[in-house]
């Protein structure tokens, strides 16, 4: 059936396909796995629609593995929710870096499982319904609507993977998902207790007091500043109350710096920021990386005198993967930002390849590859570096895609030839496995060690690292990596440290 009466050239539901969608507030809003619905037609957005390709044609090679397979192979879909349209945007500038990179993480762990042996009958297969809820997650309601029906209808969805940022709207979708009993790991929300909101929410990212306890080490034990000046944002049309993120953040700051957090202000864009040219203490931006671009341009003002150590949240990745933006940006001011995923860097995945760790020698080699990527990844010389979320993404799909193999090898036991049932799982019995797998250990992620305490879905001591950059305008300049907290493989936590 038609989704709605209301459509556009790029937002058509497709009878055939697995295509639903609907224009809400002039956002096409819905699920996809094929072709004949890629989200997003705005100019500059080429690699977003890249990589929904190449997941949609994955799908088809996995239906055809599956059929291969006489069946006998576990098979599960995962459905990638995120913002994939709404951004105000120029025609060279790519604006949903985030959502690319989880998807590229996503595409990753399905080319993996394809690349398995033909003869791997306990090897699940992955297919990916991408799903967009509309900018800033506003139409996540609606949204959900769509997939609860989905996943009534398919046993095969075992969960949703994305989110992409801690919205009051975010957290409104992750009720609606627990209500339906999806499962729902995100690889990057870290505003305080999301969990809260979902007993069936797993992070892969450290929570906000986490990079709050590792911001005001690495202030106190290598700058070794007295005070600190915070300004914050929320982006366009959105508030303190409705951005989690920011304000769990701020809050965060507040109670661990005390008194030695001289100036908290909002920073808006047209604001003068002459109050801080020579500031010798910790200027910590805690905003949305939308407006980064507008801060460093304010600072520029400062010419030959600018703030002595400008230090940055998470969000800034996203400013950071976009040499466009870069290039404005003044050129004797050094950024130290903060990194969810500093271990999966290509010199990081080099090391460990070096040393012989599979785990991230694989992933690699997967992401080298020259039919899965577009740029393909950490190849010889210079190129794109792999992105903050791209291995987030690929841990959150790949700890599922564990717990379903484990769950099929205990059903089948020793007959793996038996044909795959997908209503012998069901969504909250492979959350449980995920669960039942972390206790023993944890799960050994490309992104670091992810850990479990047995009543939240936050991790324990997910690593976090602080990442410079010396001149921001160089972009091929590698960040270095100058402090980092928590666990990266296994072991006691080693508390925050330089590097």
């Amino acid at each position: 059936m038609w989704a709605t009466a209301r459509w556009a050239p790029d937002c058509r539901p497709w009878p055939a396909d697995r295509v639903t969608v609907r224009l809400v507030g002039g956002e096409c809003v819905g699920y996809s796995d094929t072709a004949g619905q890629v989200f997003n037609s705005e100019p500059g957005q080429d690699r977003l629609r890249a990589v929904q390709r190449r997941i949609f044609a994955q799908n088809r090679a996995a239906e055809e593995v599956w059929r291969r397979s006489d069946h006998r192979r576990p098979y599960l879909t995962l459905v990638y929710l995120g913002s994939l349209t709404g951004n105000r945007t120029r025609a060279d500038e790519e604006s949903y870096v985030s959502e690319r990179e989880e998807l590229e993480g996503m595409a990753t762990a399905q080319y993996a499982l394809l690349k398995e042996s033909a003869a791997a009958d306990d090897a699940a297969l992955l297919h990916i319904v991408v799903a967009n809820a509309g900018r800033q997650m506003r139409h996540a309601g609606e949204a959900v609507r769509l997939l609860e029906g989905l996943a009534r209808d398919d046993p095969t969805v075992l969960g949703v993977v994305g989110l992409v940022d801690s919205r009051a709207s975010t957290a409104s979708a992750l009720r609606e998902l627990n209500r339906v009993g999806l499962p729902v790991l995100a690889p990057t929300l870290s505003a305080d207790r999301m969990d809260a909101n979902s007993s069936l929410y797993l992070a892969m990212s450290a929570p906000n007091r986490e990079q709050v306890r590792m911001v005001e080490a690495y202030a106190r034990q290598v700058l070794r500043v007295g005070e600190a000046h915070v300004y914050w944002t929320t982006g366009e049309g959105s508030s303190l109350a409705e951005d989690l993120y920011v304000a769990t953040l701020v809050d965060g700051l507040r109670e661990r710096f005390g008194s030695r957090l001289t100036r908290l202000d909002e920073w808006r864009s047209g604001r003068r920021m002459t109050q801080e040219c020579g500031y010798r203490g910790m200027l910590f931006f805690a905003g949305r990386w939308s407006e980064f671009d507008g801060f460093l341009r304010a600072l520029k003002e400062c010419g030959a005198d600018p703030p002595r150590h400008l230090v940055a949240d998470d969000s800034v990745n996203r400013y950071m993967a976009n040499p466009g933006l870069r290039a404005s940006a003044p050129g004797n001011l050094p950024v130290t930002y903060v990194s969810k995923a500093a271990l999966a860097t290509c010199a990081a995945l080099r090391a460990a390849q070096a040393r012989r760790d599979d785990a991230r020698g694989s992933f690699l080699t997967w992401i080298g590859a020259d039919d899965l990527l577009d740029p393909p990844r950490c190849r010889d010389g210079a190129g794109p570096p792999v992105g903050e979320r791209v291995s987030l993404a690929y841990d959150a799909a790949m700890m599922v895609v564990r717990a379903l193999e484990s769950l099929a090898a205990r059903l089948r036991h020793a007959d793996t030839g038996r044909r795959w049932e997908p209503r012998s799982v069901n969504p909250v019995g492979v959350h449980a496995e995920v669960l039942r797998q972390n206790a023993a250990g944890g799960y050994p992620g490309v992104g670091g060690l992810v850990r479990y305490a047995p009543d939240s879905g936050e991790p324990v001591a997910k690593r976090l690292a602080l990442l410079t950059v010396a001149r921001v305008p160089d972009v091929a300049a590698a960040p270095v990596e100058v402090f980092a907290c928590g666990v990266a493989d296994g072991g006691p936590d080693p508390g925050c440290r330089p590097r």
